[in-house]
């Protein structure tokens, strides 16, 4: 087996296999409002759920990136759900442009304001996250440097699903096809969605 220590990362491949091995991971597509009322829309592939009761989710940014910016200055963000028919445009709005710049626009998206944050979502996803920021957190290594990311957790305030896609009461996650950054370039969508129950604990 293929074996490197991470210290010098010295891993012997084209390319550092780190972000394909912790995958798939789910997209945040991140919508902010910066104190200037500019609106800002980035996916982020570094973003998940952290508990349930209180609902909280995570997303870790760059230093310097708009988002966590713009969620440290107003405390709200949004996170909308990327299902397979927008994949092209969540691709659009990753690109890098100057602080202001409305992705929104250049993705051609609709931006709708949250009910119960000042931020924008994606009108046309198919489920989103209204949420209020409850800790930004810079994460450290072992010797006690600070890592190049700043991680924002939320508590997710409000709901907004399609009626599309519910079905018999749960959410037809085969119909929605969720993209999953793979790593390197690579994504997916959700493909074929099977039940797996857990295992009962043995009697006796």
């Amino acid at each position: 087996m293929h074996f490197y220590e991470t210290a010098e990362n010295r891993h012997g491949l084209k390319h550092d296999p780190f972000k394909a091995i912790v995958a798939p991971r789910p997209i945040g597509w991140i919508g902010t409002k910066g104190r200037d009322g500019s609106f800002n829309l980035s996916p982020y592939s570094f973003f998940n759920i952290v508990a349930d009761r209180p609902k909280i989710v995570m997303f870790a940014g760059g230093l310097g990136k708009d988002s966590p910016r713009n969620t440290e200055e107003t405390g709200v963000f949004t996170a909308s759900l990327v299902g397979r028919d927008l994949m092209k445009p969540m691709n659009a709005s990753s690109v890098a442009v100057p602080y202001g710049t409305n992705e929104f626009e250049i993705a051609g998206l609709t931006p709708v304001m949250g009910r119960l944050v000042d931020a924008p979502y994606v009108g046309e996803a198919l489920a989103v996250l209204e949420c209020r920021v409850t800790e930004i957190h810079r994460p450290r290594g072992l010797s006690g440097e600070t890592a190049d990311t700043v991680i924002t957790f939320g508590q997710v305030l409000g709901i907004h699903i399609s009626e599309t896609i519910i079905r018999d009461g749960r959410l037809d996650m085969g119909a929605i096809g969720p993209i999953g950054r793979l790593g390197y370039m690579d994504y997916s969508d959700s493909g074929e969605v099977f039940e797996m129950m857990r295992p009962e604990r043995p009697k006796g």
